[in-house]
């Protein structure tokens, strides 16, 4: 390649950047002012950074085959912001491409034939709706991460407000939630916020990123007022696990300024365990417990459902590769659960999961069809589902891949199904993942009837932010997504 042909590569590279850095206050001035959230193919474009716009558009190539280019996006984004558009999720990587697709032309009619339901829609002034307060009780791995996603989340036409975590201890409280907030700041997983907290031990509360949220020192339900802190008809997020029943949770509802609880695992009895994406329009006004499930349970439960919606599954097993968790111990010791009282950081340790049995409380056309055992491993974070399923109809890897392909680009479950094709991807590459699921393509195995769909989720990170579209759901938190 020629030193101008060099040169010419950078100088492309350098005007991406250039119309990348143009694009952030739009995407910014939407948010804020109009409560559209622009998105690339699902993943949000708010406060991301230069570099990681280009990568979404670059991500572009390996869903739809096509380039995209900020050359593509950023009339379409500058024209938006023209249209005095009204509250929407707009996916401006679809958008792009099935403007390129069309051969171009005036973008402003385009998005005035695509956009038609929000154009003109935006009103200074209006509220979206009622603010949701949000309490997280208990405030260990799930705990600050539900912190960190919802702080994210916070404005935009989001209503859900992070008011409270409650915690035990009642000690030096200036220590105390100086620590709390360090564990916020830094994790050895997911690595820094990025924000700022600010402690104060006299109110004891945090200011994360300008959100001020009261710590509450208890030792259970019944110590709790939550309206003495101007805190009403909250939905309460217990990630204790301590109580999984509806005795347990019903505590909650006992506190003055609580209306709901939601369970970070699975719930037992009656409950309803909640897949989003797959059973979360079963949620009725008078539903004042629910579960979120398992973190497994909401990774396999999609695919799932979309394999048994095209293919039928007949039976199958679900082996589960797990990141050790907190329930285990660090070094041998006594442990009330078969195995798990030995090392986590250096042994492989078969347990049980209640995972595939939990399918059909979301998905009940599958009930009894599935076994399910666990596989524990040192590692602190990123999993894996085997589905090893026998199915109805016959198929191939390469159908069966474009399929999945497919469902995770342009279905109502593109926010829980993600699709990766690379023979280089490893576990550590999917921290911080979104999505519920995450399908291997190159993995895939399927001849004839048989099929084995290799599954990675983040089962710290994709979880949570499964969790938070739960509490949308609760509280009626509603986003138009388009183009449609």
């Amino acid at each position: 390649m020629s030193q101008q042909a060099l040169e010419n590569v950078f100088q492309e590279w350098q005007g991406n950047e250039a119309l990348a850095e143009q694009m952030i206050p739009l995407v910014g001035q939407l948010y804020r002012q109009n409560n559209v959230v622009a998105t690339m193919f699902g993943r949000s474009l708010i406060k991301r950074s230069v570099i990681r716009i280009l990568k979404d558009h670059r991500f572009v190539r390996k869903l739809e085959g096509t380039e995209l280019s900020v050359e593509n996006t950023y009339p379409i984004l500058k024209s938006m912001v023209e249209l005095n558009l009204g509250p929407a999720h707009v996916d401006v990587g679809k958008l792009g491409v099935m403007f390129k697709r069309q051969g171009g032309g005036d973008v402003e009619a385009f998005l005035r034939k695509e956009l038609h339901e929000i154009i003109d829609g935006y009103q200074p002034g209006a509220s979206t709706g009622e603010p949701q307060d949000v309490v997280l009780y208990g405030f260990g791995r799930i705990g600050r991460l539900l912190a960190r996603v919802m702080v994210e989340k916070a404005g935009g036409g989001n209503l859900l407000r992070l008011r409270a975590i409650v915690v035990r201890g009642r000690g030096d409280v200036a220590k105390d939630l100086e620590k709390r907030a360090s564990l916020l700041r830094r994790d050895s997983v997911h690595g820094p916020f990025d924000g700022t907290i600010m402690v104060d031990a006299e109110a004891r509360t945090l200011t994360v990123n300008g959100n001020v949220i009261q710590v509450i020192y208890a030792d259970s339900p019944s110590e709790i007022d939550y309206t003495t802190y101007d805190i009403n008809n909250a939905v309460i997020v217990d990630n204790t696990g301590i109580w999984r029943d509806e005795e347990g949770l019903g505590q909650h509802l006992k506190c003055k300024g609580a209306a709901k609880a939601l369970l970070t695992a699975p719930g037992k009895g009656d409950i309803k365990n909640i897949v989003y994406g797959i059973n979360h329009e079963s949620i009725g006004d008078n539903d004042l417990i629910v579960s979120a499930a398992s973190c497994t349970t909401n990774a396999i439960v999609p695919v799932l459902k979309v394999l048994n919606d095209e293919y039928g599954v007949v039976n199958g097993h679900v082996e589960t590769v797990h990141a050790y968790t907190n329930d285990q111990n660090l070094i041998d010791n006594y442990h009330k659960g078969d195995r798990r009282g030995r090392s986590a950081a250096l042994n492989m340790v078969l347990t049980e999961t209640g995972a595939a049995k939990a399918v059909s409380k979301a998905l009940p056309e599958l009930e009894g069809k599935l076994t399910g055992n666990a596989i524990r491993v040192p590692i602190p974070n990123v999993s894996m589902a085997i589905l090893n399923l026998t199915l109805d109809k016959t198929t191939d890897a390469a159908a069966l891949n474009d399929y999945l392909r497919r469902m995770s680009i342009d279905s109502a479950y593109q926010k829980q199904i993600d699709f990766v094709d690379s023979a280089e991807v490893v576990s550590s590459d999917f921290v911080g993942n979104r999505h519920a699921g995450i399908v291997d393509a190159k993995a895939t195995i399927a001849n004839g009837h048989h099929a084995v769909v290799y599954l990675w989720y983040d089962n710290e990170f994709g979880y949570s932010c499964q969790v938070v579209r739960i509490l949308q759901q609760m509280s009626n938190v509603r986003f138009l997504k388009l183009p449609r």
